[in-house]
């Protein structure tokens, strides 16, 4: 949204809470905000998760002139409510609630509302939607109907996850049906990523090592495609190193807008690179720097790098194919699927905190090279200690207990 890393703005220790008084910080500019400079009508469908504590850190507010969607982490794919922990409704229309949907799909509803948007869309200006679907985040739900063809899975989990993933992919032919009735389909971009690996116990990034909320490449290593006719080749697949905060340059590219004026930024455009088969002009990325995170096991012992890096601090670089993790990762050791029960065994020592990887060769982080190529490693440290002196300190406020929905009609929604 920022073309930026979350060292920059304050967001390297985790995603918002709902209970925290805080957002993506107000002083940041974002891709929608960019785009209506530029003459683009803005739209957002879906997920928010970047803060709602003030009615400043919504949509509305950062750039978007529509939105339907839900401003949590998470809730209820038919009641539209959280299901979990404080909960309350969590579904809005511009700045109002929605309190006339329960019972509705939400993969269904947000196709729906694109659809719409869309189609009565002015031809004359150009749009930028951001459609971040609930779909296929927890929890496991999904209509009936789709799960008749997956009942040769025999584990629940998966045969309900396939189903959401083709209630999804029909919602993306929905609304990509809408862009051709409308006539817009000709001149679009459109970009389809994933977010982030499956969860621990509800998943399996096998062979990748790993699950959400870590370092290794089974929580950080994205697929997805672009579609258009502005692409010089198609049918192609492309390993270029591109980070989420690449779209924010490239789309401006796209756009023929500017970021002139923008704090300075961490993304690259890769237009090129993906239209034309390019080399990337990415050459390293950093995943994050997390001190807070800082001997989470109590044993380490200092090693001869702490000099240049603080090793015990929750940090990964790409540079290049090599990568290196500092700090307390946990083993990240994934079953195969279908499941056997049986988890691959961590050869590393509770106690370790530092790994190097050549992830082209190695994309499964099986064979630490740490100790073969120390001078690998000092360069990279030293890379991680230029980035950790540009990052700002982790704005991780204390809980707010008037966040509750109970004290605003049953409704998530901003309390300061």
């Amino acid at each position: 949204m920022t073309g930026r890393y979350q060292i920059h703005y304050g967001l390297q220790h985790g995603v918002i809470r709902n209970d925290r008084p805080h957002g993506l910080p107000l002083d940041e500019v974002t891709l929608p905000q960019r785009l209506k400079d530029n003459g683009y009508r803005t739209y957002m469908v879906g997920k928010w998760h970047l803060g709602f504590c003030k009615k400043e850190y919504t949509p509305l507010y950062r750039g978007f002139d529509k939105f339907y969607g839900f401003l949590t982490g998470s809730e209820d794919y038919w009641t539209h409510r959280r299901y979990k922990g404080v909960r309350g409704l969590d579904l809005r229309d511009q700045d109002e609630p929605v309190l006339d949907e329960n019972g509705t799909y939400s993969t269904h509803l947000f196709a729906r509302k694109a659809t719409d948007m869309i189609l009565k869309h002015d031809q004359n200006q150009p749009m930028f939607l951001y459609l971040p679907f609930q779909a296929v985040h927890g929890p496991l739900q999904v209509p009936e109907k789709y799960l008749q063809e997956y009942m040769h899975i025999n584990f629940t989990v998966d045969r309900i996850y396939a189903a959401q993933v083709t209630a999804m992919d029909e919602a993306v032919g929905n609304v990509t049906n809408a862009l051709k009735n409308s006539g817009l389909w000709e001149n679009t971009v459109l970009i389809f990523s994933t977010d982030n690996g499956a969860r621990r116990h509800t998943g399996s990034n096998w062979p990748l090592r790993g699950w959400k909320n870590t370092l290794w490449e089974g929580g950080v290593r994205g697929v997805g495609f672009v579609n258009s006719n502005l692409l010089k080749r198609k049918g192609k697949t492309s390993d270029a190193l591109i980070h989420i905060s690449d779209w924010f340059p490239t789309l401006l590219r796209i756009s023929d807008g500017s970021t002139t004026g923008t704090k300075p930024l961490d993304g690259f455009d890769v237009w090129d690179a993906i239209s034309k088969g390019k080399t990337s002009p990415r050459k390293e990325l950093l995943h994050n720097i997390d001190p807070f995170y800082d001997d989470q096991t109590g044993s380490y012992s200092p090693l001869s790098y702490d000099n240049i890096f603080n090793t015990s601090s929750y940090s990964a670089l790409r540079s290049g194919d090599w990568k290196l993790l500092t700090g307390y990762q946990g083993a990240g050791w994934n079953r195969r699927r279908p499941y056997n029960h049986e988890f691959e065994e961590s050869p590393d020592p509770p106690n370790k905190r530092l790994w190097l990887f050549n992830v082209r060769e190695d994309p499964g982080e099986r064979n630490d090279l740490s100790k073969m190529h120390p001078d690998i490693v000092q360069d990279l440290l030293e890379k991680l200690a230029v980035y950790n002196k540009t990052a700002v300190p982790i704005f991780w406020p204390d809980p707010d207990p008037r966040m509750n929905p109970q004290l605003h009609g049953d409704v998530f929604g901003p309390w300061l």
